[in-house]
């Protein structure tokens, strides 16, 4: 049976959900268009400045849907350079959100969905590596936080993410009772684990997806425009959980 990229969530207790060729550039004058020749347009892209090892990066992430910005932490270097390198090659553009869950998240990065037909199954792409865990107790799962998938545990005990599928975590708000319940779960794997007043905070207002805490690498997280996040989870979706009409994407880097 093939393996697929993995989201084992529950909202407190269990539930599975799987995760899981070149263009001409042109440059118009007056109303006319100039191909740029593939030597030319080598030497510009080698000329570019690549963002990998740099801080407090951003990427701008267009959708059918509306633009979001997401900022990129940096106490997970490996998995924010990774992310940069998969941007400036031009990895996601094109690709689908190919799994929407209201209230818990939305994924994609699967490289498989790029032109994907309708019914297609997704979820099993990737770009061939993986990328080692870099858990944070204080990078939480928040609305917005941006994280990477990966295979299940059975499959994968060290818990290493996918080397491109990623998702965004929507949630839902939570009480006190509701967190008390989930850091217990957490604290089974993880001795001494405790969210903070100010994170205990965020879960009541802002919401999220705390199970998944300690379990999947939080790296960032949507600065601008989480509104397309909700309007994306908001669209009907069919089997699998794709959305019915396809939510592409393309990214770039924030140049600021």
């Amino acid at each position: 049976m093939k393996s697929r990229h993995s989201l084992s969530i529950s909202l407190l207790m269990v539930m599975f959900i799987l995760i899981g060729a070149g263009c001409k550039s042109q440059d118009t004058n007056n109303g006319g268009s100039l191909t740029i020749g593939e030597p030319v347009k080598k030497e510009i892209e080698s000329n570019k400045k690549s963002m990998v090892g740099q801080t407090n990066v951003k990427v701008r992430v267009s959708t059918s849907q509306g633009e979001m910005i997401i900022r990129l932490y940096d106490e997970t270097p490996q998995h924010r350079d990774n992310f940069i390198k998969l941007v400036e090659s031009g990895f996601y553009n094109d690709l689908l959100f190919h799994r929407c869950i209201k209230g818990f998240m939305a994924q994609g990065g699967d490289p498989q969905s790029k032109g994907a037909a309708a019914g297609q199954q997704l979820g099993m792409g990737g770009p061939g590596y993986t990328v080692p865990a870099e858990f944070n107790a204080q990078l939480i799962h928040k609305k917005g936080a941006l994280a990477a998938a990966r295979q299940g545990d059975f499959v994968n005990p060290s818990k290493a993410s996918s080397g491109s599928q990623f998702y965004i975590a929507q949630g839902v708000a939570m009480n006190d009772a509701q967190i008390n319940q989930v850091e217990k779960y957490i604290q089974q794997k993880n001795p001494g684990f405790t969210y903070s007043e100010a994170q205990r905070e965020i879960y009541k207002t802002l919401g999220g997806t705390a199970q998944l805490d300690m379990d999947y690498t939080v790296f960032g997280e949507v600065v601008s425009g989480l509104e397309i996040l909700d309007k994306i989870l908001a669209q009907p979706t069919g089997p699998g959980d794709r959305p019915v009409e396809d939510i592409t994407m393309k990214m770039e880097i924030v140049v600021e």
